[in-house]
């Protein structure tokens, strides 16, 4: 008997250490799961801000492709010719720049955006093609404003379009 005695105080403590230990696991375990559904729904939220990103990204950049934006960029003094190389360029680049955001867009409201840059740079085209050769570049941007104004006002709508999309998303 005197050899169980000495492992008394042993079992003694360990019959009070299981429901501590138990209580512990329990409180971690808990612990965990919490930080888990946290960093669940900060990347559900970046997601979501990502996608509020990319809808007003795009929209700036169909803002900034309306001819009546379009004409007021770069120097006065070019050449017909030149004005339309520079405005495609700079609509392209920026374009280009902007691409990424169709991982975060519809693919209805990017092929909308695509079609708007692309239809501005064609009526860019189309008005040079209908004028005569010497013509200046204000009589020039006043026709390309008309000619736009006359046709269905695609980045209106493309806009609006973008914003009851991002009204479904928020």
């Amino acid at each position: 008997m005197t050899s169980l005695s000495g492992y008394l105080p042993y079992a003694f403590a360990l019959i009070i250490a299981i429901p501590f230990l138990v209580l512990l696991r329990q409180f971690v375990h808990s612990y965990i799961t919490l930080k888990n559904q946290e960093i669940k729904l900060l990347s559900v939220k970046s997601n979501s801000e990502n996608k509020t990103h990319s809808y007003e990204r795009m929209t700036l950049f169909l803002d900034r492709i309306k001819p009546s934006h379009l004409i007021q960029r770069f120097d006065r003094e070019l050449a017909v010719h030149e004005f339309i190389f520079l405005t495609e360029k700079a609509i392209n680049e920026e374009f280009d720049y902007n691409s990424s955001q169709q991982l975060y867009i519809t693919k209805h409201s990017w092929k909308n955006i695509v079609d708007s840059k692309n239809a501005v740079v064609e009526l860019l085209h189309k008005t040079h093609d209908g004028l005569k050769e010497n013509i200046e570049l204000d009589e020039f941007k006043t026709i390309f404003i008309m000619n736009y104004m006359e046709s269905n006002d695609y980045i209106a709508e493309t806009i609006e379009d973008l914003r009851k999309e991002i009204l479904i998303i928020t």
